[in-house]
């Protein structure tokens, strides 16, 4: 989906301000955020593209006004109503500090606090164990494909119809575009593409300079 999450290479946003020292997290409030998310995904509801992809969809001009764990409490929320899992009356009464009943998740997994960090280490949510084989392998020359889907994708928009070159393969993975979209895992192979900068950004950009992308089989054509 073309929207203000994707705005790489695009100019007019003022510099990217880097903060010394940067805390992990701004507020006590992003933290909560962070954990919710992860204990709500938990649930087996939906996937990490899916969540992405919730991120995705809020009104750009909201987008660009906000925080990054803004979006994720965004993300969040539309996933959980769209599962109607939490209404938007339950959200609103609950802003209000009137108190709402916990609803039971039929056969939702439920994480324990003392079982967050084990869960961490051991998430194999995008990693697949299919056997599936590679249509590239190091070195070889690819084009990304020039498409614009309605739903989510990992290819970002400036990298589209690009002429790069294969570096590493990570092995078989969730494909995101379909997993983000509710339309299944479709693994295949996952590998990282080194663009110059001259290809991305034209003959102006510096010859030196390269941009390294991962990116799966359904983006790629021979070039």
């Amino acid at each position: 989906m073309n929207g203000a999450h994707d705005l790489g290479g695009m100019h007019g946003f003022g510099p990217v301000d880097i903060e010394r020292d940067e805390p992990v997290f701004h507020s006590d409030w992003e933290r909560k955020a962070f954990a919710l998310t992860l204990a709500a995904g938990f649930l087996g509801k939906w996937n990490i593209d899916m969540s992405r992809y919730a991120r995705e969809q809020m009104p750009p001009a909201e987008y660009l006004a906000t925080s990054y764990y803004e979006h994720w409490a965004f993300g969040l929320e539309k996933l959980l109503h769209d599962h109607g899992l939490v209404t938007q009356d339950e959200v609103e009464a609950r802003l209000r500090g009137r108190a709402q009943p916990l609803k039971p998740v039929p056969g939702a997994r439920i994480l324990a606090a003392h079982d967050v960090e084990k869960a961490l280490r051991t998430s194999r949510t995008s990693k697949a164990d299919e056997d599936v084989a590679p249509r590239y392998k190091v070195r070889d020359r690819v084009v990304t494909r020039n498409v614009h889907p309605l739903g989510h994708t990992r290819l970002p928009r400036y990298a589209r119809g690009k002429r790069g070159e294969i570096v590493l393969d990570h092995g078989v993975w969730v494909f995101p575009d379909t997993a983000g979209n509710g339309l299944g895992r479709k693994p295949q192979h996952c590998y990282t593409v080194r663009f110059t900068a001259r290809e991305l950004w034209g003959p102006d950009a510096p010859a030196p300079d390269a941009v390294h992308i991962d990116l799966w089989d359904d983006h790629l054509d021979p070039a």
